[in-house]
Order: structure tokens, then sequence, then C-alpha cells
């Protein structure tokens, strides 16, 4: 189903691990960082990047390994998992939840119980 939008911490700057980052000019890993946290979000992924995600994230191989290495992302089978991402982040199955609320909610304004 996927979600309309991610949850960014507003402490993320000073986030040792984007600190770590950024004092080792790695903006584009940075980045890459939060353009995974909006594919995994839009993609319904549960925080999981599959490795043929990078070219739509901007992401390489190497921006990869920085997140790694860095601790926001951890390697996982056929590609990674963003570090942290259900403490942030509704699940999927949240948001399935959450939509189909909304829409019985809707219905029964627009039509009455039923």
């Amino acid at each position: 189903m996927g979600l309309p939008w991610v949850r960014l911490d507003t402490q993320f700057p000073s986030n040792p691990k984007v600190l770590e980052l950024t004092s080792q000019n790695r903006w584009r890993a940075a980045f890459v960082y939060i353009t995974g946290l909006a594919y995994a979000g839009q993609h319904g992924t549960d925080g999981y990047l599959p490795e043929a995600c990078l070219p739509f994230i901007h992401g390489t191989r190497r921006d990869a390994d920085q997140l790694v290495k860095a601790g926001l992302w951890h390697t996982d089978m056929g590609g990674w998992s963003i570090n942290g991402w259900s403490d942030f982040q509704i699940s999927d199955e949240e948001a399935k939840a959450r939509s189909e609320k909304a829409r019985s909610a809707a219905m029964e304004r627009w039509h009455g119980k039923k």
C-alpha cells in the first residue's frame, strides 16, 4: 500500500551517525538515507531496501556501504534494512488498517450506519 509520507526525527541533523557522515563530507550518503526512507514508505517495505532500488534513490553501492558503516542501514538479504524503521514509522499493516478505518468512517458518514 505505501505511505503518503514518512517521519523524519527533528534531531536527525544532530544524530551522531549523521554527524559522522557529514563530518567526512559524505553528504551524498546522508541524502541517500533520506531518499531511502521515502522509497521504503512509498512502497510499503517496512524499511527494507532492495539492491535494485539504488538508482531510484540516487544511491550507489559506495553510499550503501557508508550507511551500513555509519549504522543507519543494516545489510539484509538482497539489500538493506533501515535502522530503527519501526521506531519512527508505522508498518504497512498499520497503514492499511488506518486506511480501512477511514474508508469505513467516510462510508458511514455519507451513507449512514447499516
